[in-house]
């Protein structure tokens, strides 16, 4: 069977919520067990500086997600497990790319248009105003991310398909101009790995601030859940599946019996107080056995520092001769 490398990365800007662990952590977590896989998963700290000014935070959160993935179980015999900033051939690669990307396609980015739109919307002068030079050309460096390891499949999220389209159309433009050297990567989108809604039922984003941490205590995570937003509809009256928060909720944690059961309880009119306990209890029962290991990792950081140093020499010992590779492609190579 032929195997396939995975790529997967976490901004470092804050606490690990739900929705990072259902649509990225928890499927990224199985895979680094599969045989059949050669698993890549980072700490995308560079990317962070895009977002966050805040040098404790972003350093406070690159400790979190690591403890994250470890209390989890991640394989890290099997999946290299690397600090972005801890393999400089990606930084490297990533003005090579620059070097050949159309403007124009930076300009089609969904991040910098929405932010283009938000300033014509306040009747700025200038479209660009509080836009970096990070911010626009980021899709870059994502793609830096997955080429340096010729990634061929990148789990995302529907709304990243576009980043995955990106690095195709650089990785093809390079490839045109230097000869061959990128596998272009494909979007994985996992149907089960939906797209969790915060507690105002917007996305959960730390940009909204409508998170529920992964690892918050049994009492917080009840207090946090009872929070959710739901609609008017008494105790007796049928109520939706499909616009509700809680019941998409519960379909992330759930068997398929289980969403069945659920659906016929919301036919019957369950109570929201009573489906919050319902959905507490689901949460809770499968995070509790890794939130002991992560409170214990987080007073542990020398080890946490050791796999990330052991992922990082694995890391490069593929980037750094394929780097020499592309140097020489560009015409950036010793004389003798």
């Amino acid at each position: 069977m032929t195997q396939s490398t995975i790529l997967t990365g976490i901004t470092t800007t804050g606490t690990p919520h739900l929705g990072n662990y259902v649509g990225a952590i928890r499927p990224a977590i199985e895979a680094s067990k599969q045989n059949n896989v050669s698993p890549f998963y980072f700490l995308a700290d560079y990317h962070a500086l895009i977002k966050c000014n805040d040098p404790e935070k972003v350093h406070q959160s690159s400790l979190e997600i690591a403890a994250t993935w470890l209390a989890l179980g991640l394989d890290t015999d099997n999946a290299t497990f690397y600090r972005q900033s801890d393999v400089p051939e990606i930084m490297e690669l990533s003005w090579m790319l620059t070097c050949v990307t159309a403007k124009g396609l930076m300009n089609r980015s969904h991040a910098y248009k929405a932010m283009v739109a938000e300033n014509e919307e306040a009747a700025n002068n200038d479209a660009d105003k509080g836009i970096s030079m990070g911010l626009f050309s980021y899709p870059i460096l994502m793609a830096a991310d997955m080429l340096i390891f010729n990634a061929n499949k990148v789990p995302v999220g529907k709304d990243q398909i576009q980043h995955i389209e990106m690095a195709r159309d650089i990785a093809s433009r390079f490839n045109h101009i230097y000869g061959e050297h990128f596998t272009l990567p494909e979007a994985i989108i996992d149907d089960k790995a939906s797209i969790l809604s915060g507690l105002d039922g917007r996305k959960m984003s730390k940009s909204y601030n409508n998170t529920i941490p992964l690892f918050v205590p049994e009492k917080k995570l009840k207090k946090l859940i009872n929070k959710i937003k739901t609609n008017s509809l008494e105790p007796g009256e049928p109520k939706d599946t499909e616009t509700c928060t809680l019941f998409s909720t519960y379909k992330a944690f759930a068997s398929e019996k289980e969403v069945a059961e659920i659906r016929k309880q919301y036919a019957a009119g369950i109570a929201w107080g009573e489906m919050k306990k319902v959905l507490f209890e689901k949460i809770n029962a499968e995070i509790t056995p890794a939130r002991e290991r992560y409170e214990n990792l987080l007073n542990e950081p020398e080890f946490i520092e050791q796999k990330l140093q052991e992922g990082a020499v694995k890391a490069r010992a593929i980037t750094q001769p394929f780097l020499v590779e592309l140097r020489k492609a560009i015409g950036i190579h010793r004389f003798s």
